[in-house]
């Protein structure tokens, strides 16, 4: 099981998804969000990264789902998996759902010496680390206003040479208003007095998250290995904290970025996964039917038009 809170159960957290248009609701097991769907009378709930279901929290679920005129209520608990809780959920009538995190991730041991972790890393991801600092790249944490439009414009180059749909600019300014100086922290590399690459870390509850990166789209920069550098700073940055774990922030096998991760040696975690508690069956299919669609038709426009930032 995993005893830690999440930072997306944070208070912090909370104010940001209510200013960014999300109805907050704070249960006696932690923070859901409400969800409009447009041009009907219904809404559908997240719960993420909460604790593990109970029966009682199930059944606290329900009666506000019915209050609140929800479909169904998407749980993805911070707990690793469990076939019991599986089957108090199946009980339940929940059903397995559209993933938001994956359902499982990396996690590094910061308890290990900085020696056993570069010892226990692949060697091409040690000689690229090296690499980086004879080329005279450093790292450093920057959370000025300043770097952090710099952090925006480098985000919105890797958008269009990735052409994945992320969130948008003012997602990304809202989260770090209300998280910066409470959990947000942005690392950055620079080579030459510029900065190439930028990530944002949280810190919470004993653990650093991974869950946003930028960098340049110049292929000069790119043959810097600054991204292996700043995976290792951020790694000493947990360790200065004292922090115990390192979570990379999801692991997709066969991506680019999973064997990226891969090169220092963490340790993969599984998770309970994505459970939809289905308050309205008719209309929740109706709803999946209808995401199916959008979802094929986002997938297809991409291959024609490049997601923006």
């Amino acid at each position: 099981m995993i005893n830690s809170q999440h930072p997306l159960q944070s208070k912090a957290w909370g104010e940001f998804r209510e200013k960014w248009g999300n109805q907050i609701v704070q249960t006696s097991f932690g923070l859901l969000t409400l969800h409009k769907i447009p041009l009907l009378p219904y809404k559908i709930g997240m719960f993420i990264k909460g604790p593990a279901p109970t029966q009682e929290m199930l059944n606290e679920l329900k009666k506000l789902a019915k209050k609140e005129n929800l479909i169904f209520i998407k749980l993805e608990p911070n707990v690793q998996k469990d076939e019991k809780i599986i089957k108090l959920l199946q009980k339940n009538g929940a059903v397995p759902g559209k993933t938001l995190f994956t359902p499982t991730t990396f996690w590094v041991d910061l308890t290990k010496s900085e020696e056993e972790l570069l010892a226990s890393f692949h060697p091409k991801t040690r000689y690229n680390i090296r690499l980086a600092q004879r080329k005279g790249v450093t790292v450093e944490e920057d959370n000025s206003d300043s770097t952090f439009k710099k952090y925006l414009s480098l985000m919105a180059e890797t958008v269009s040479r990735q052409g994945f749909y992320a969130h948008n600019r003012r997602y990304h300014e809202l989260m770090w208003k209300f998280l910066k100086n409470k959990i947000a922290h942005l690392l950055v590399a620079k080579y030459q007095g510029e900065i190439i690459a930028s990530w944002i870390l949280f810190v919470y509850d004993d653990v650093l998250y991974y869950p946003y990166g930028a960098s340049s789209s110049d292929p000069n920069h790119y043959r810097l290995m600054s991204s292996a550098l700043l995976m290792w700073e951020a790694i000493r940055f947990g360790k200065k904290l004292g922090l115990s774990t390192f979570d990379l922030w999801g692991r997709e096998p066969g991506k680019g970025f999973t064997k990226f991760k891969e090169g220092y040696n963490p340790k993969v975690v599984e998770f309970l996964g994505t459970w939809d508690l289905v308050i309205s069956p008719t209309l929740y299919w109706v709803y999946r039917v209808v995401e199916t669609i959008r979802w094929f038709i986002l997938r297809l426009k991409s291959n024609f038009i490049k997601p923006t930032f």
